[in-house]
């Protein structure tokens, strides 16, 4: 039978926002947004005195201020955070090679054979996050588990700076106890789609079959169906290869203007960017575009390299969106994603930036 695994779930708190609070200590204790305070802005990230006023990532920034007229916003740094994640990284590695990166800021490590040879994971976690603070005077919550969702659950569960683990004796009473949207894998339109069918917690999930749920959900019944019980057989896989990354946003207001929509993009190419792993980019880019009757397009374009910057990147998501205003219809949601993943590499010849 084999060993019981241990994994960890590391996620570094609201890390954007205290990095720039590290960085400039007029900025301690106080709500801080990173993004941009223009009108047609969007939250990148916001600091925890931030989150108390409701201020979120992805908000806009109208909306955040309105919330917290005291809020701070300071543009993203990219570059800083790219090199923040990747001495914290280099720690994971200190105990095991089976570290699996989700983002910049989380990732998950599986313990069950590590390179110190420490039998509790609950101490390689706290291990890993006294060397976190001491590297880089940031925090980061840990949760420990046997698998990959427990783990990530329980990452959450006593943020910021906390640590909790589920033990397999714990595992499916704590997830019978958590509404369905806390779900990692669970997004909004999937806890919509359960609570019209009478799933609003772990247990009520637990009650439907696996028929039933692959009827509903597809492929994703099975998935449901286990985690329901607390059982997830993923393992961590530290050569896991990304096919895409995306973010995209719907708007609280339309949008009718390209000079909105070019403003609104902004952000979400700097998202999409910040996901970026250290050394690699993607060379599809592709703008997805929904309209406020919910039709929506999608358009994509391949460069001859990979991107080299988000300037580049978002010049080639804005070669997508222009053709496409003015407008009649107005436009709720905007999204990017690149693919064709590869290693980043600026072209030699300028000329092959963008091969459409």
């Amino acid at each position: 039978m084999p060993a019981q695994r241990k994994i960890i779930h590391i996620d570094m708190d609201a890390f954007f926002a205290s990095v720039e609070q590290r960085d400039d200590p007029a900025l301690r204790g106080r709500p801080v947004a990173v993004g941009s305070p223009r009108e047609r802005g969007v939250v990148a990230a916001a600091s925890y005195e931030a989150r108390k006023f409701g201020v979120r990532s992805a908000m806009p920034s109208v909306t955040a201020q309105r919330r917290c007229p005291e809020l701070i916003f300071v543009p993203p740094r990219f570059d800083v955070y790219r090199e923040v994640s990747r001495g914290i990284r280099a720690i994971f590695l200190d105990y095991t090679p089976l570290v699996e990166p989700l983002s910049l800021d989380e990732a998950y490590l599986d313990v069950t054979e590590n390179l110190k040879a420490i039998a509790s994971a609950t101490r390689i976690a706290e291990d890993i996050r006294a060397r976190i603070r001491e590297t880089t005077g940031l925090t980061a919550s840990a949760g420990v588990s046997y698998n990959k969702f427990l783990a990530k659950l329980a990452s959450d569960h006593r943020k910021p700076d906390g640590l909790f683990v589920v033990t397999p004796q714990m595992g499916p009473t704590f997830v019978a106890d958590l509404p369905v949207g806390r779900f990692h894998g669970v997004g909004p339109a999937t806890t919509k789609k359960m609570n019209a069918l009478g799933i609003e917690t772990g247990r009520d999930l637990r009650e439907k079959s696996l028929d039933f749920l692959q009827r509903n959900f597809g492929k994703s019944g099975a998935f449901y169906f286990g985690i329901a019980r607390g059982v997830d057989e993923r393992p961590v896989r530290p050569d896991r290869i990304r096919k895409s990354i995306g973010a995209e946003v719907t708007f609280a207001r339309d949008l009718f203007s390209y000079e909105e929509a070019r403003a609104a993009l902004a952000p979400i190419v700097a998202r999409v960017w910040s996901h970026c792993r250290a050394a690699t980019s993607g060379r599809t880019v592709t703008l997805k575009v929904k309209y406020a009757d919910f039709r929506q397009i999608t358009r994509r374009s391949t460069a001859a390299a990979p991107f080299a910057s988000a300037a580049e990147l978002e010049r080639a998501a804005l070669a997508l969106m222009r053709p496409l205003f003015p407008s009649p219809a107005g436009v709720r949601l905007l999204g990017v994603s690149l693919s064709s993943l590869g290693p980043a590499e600026r072209p030699s010849d300028p000329q092959l930036a963008l091969a459409v």
